[in-house]
Formats: structure tokens, sequence, C-alpha cells
């Protein structure tokens, strides 16, 4: 019985540390970007949530983080620069992405005990624009649709 209750102990110990650390990193992380940024720096930290439809005229990326958190980003509305990059982390939260249908997406995100769920069509231009994904899911999820409904 002491063992089990030293598990919890540890346990509950591990998630407060975790999302105490979280809060930190939101403060010392402020996000940046707006509607019309070309880049972006999102920070999701506990129990937040981050919406954003991008209007940006020369989308080149950026950075999210979803930490114990998620983000919905909705790039639809943007127009890709060449090169655009976009470096998704989470960490027991959550990542979603609209895109237009004629974009490409390559994904090297890795998961860890999470998911990353890329599902579009093929582009039916072979020089499609082409958004780069990176990053750790890590607990967590990333995901991209193609999405043409408003």
């Amino acid at each position: 019985m002491r063992v089990v209750r030293e598990l919890v102990f540890f346990k509950l110990g591990l998630i407060a540390g975790a999302m105490g650390a979280a809060a930190f990193v939101k403060r010392a992380l402020p996000p940046g970007g707006d509607e019309e940024s070309d880049e972006l720096s999102l920070v999701a930290g506990v129990f937040d949530g981050i919406q954003l439809e991008s209007r940006a005229q020369a989308f080149r990326g950026g950075s999210m983080l979803a930490w114990f958190g998620g983000i919905d980003l909705d790039l639809r509305d943007a127009e890709l620069a060449p090169g655009a990059r976009l470096t998704t982390n989470t960490l027991f939260g959550g990542i979603a992405i609209a895109v237009p249908p004629g974009w490409r997406v390559e994904s090297d995100v890795r998961a860890l005990a999470g998911g990353v769920d890329v599902r579009l069509p093929e582009p039916s231009e072979p020089a499609a624009p082409l958004l780069t994904l990176d990053g750790m899911a890590l607990f967590g999820g990333v995901s991209v649709r193609a999405a043409d409904d408003r």
C-alpha cells in the first residue's frame, strides 16, 4: 500500500511540475503574430487555446508550441511564400492546421506517444505551394487538413 501511495504522489508531482513549467514557458515566450503576420510564434500553455485565421500576404511560417493546450490555425486565406517552414511542437497538447486544397504539405514532425495526421488530396498542379512542417509531438497531436468550406 505504501508503494502505491508513493507512486500516486510521484505522478501527481510530475504532472504539477509539468503544468508549472508550461505556465513559466508561456510567460517567457510571449506569443507573436496576428492575422496579417507573415511569421508566427504561437504558445498555448496550460489549458489555454489559440484560434487564428491568417490572412498573410506572404506566409513564411514560424513556430507553434502547445503545452497542455491547443492551437487552431486556419491558413485558407493566406498566400504562401516560397520556402515556408512551420515548426510544431506539442506536449500533452494539440495543433490543428487548415490549408487550402491546392497546397502541398510535407511533414517531418516526429511523434512519441502522440500522432501526426496529414490528410490532403493530391494537388492538381505540380508547382503547388509547399509548406514544410517539422517538430515533435510528445503525448499530443498535429493534424493538417485541406478545407474549402467556411
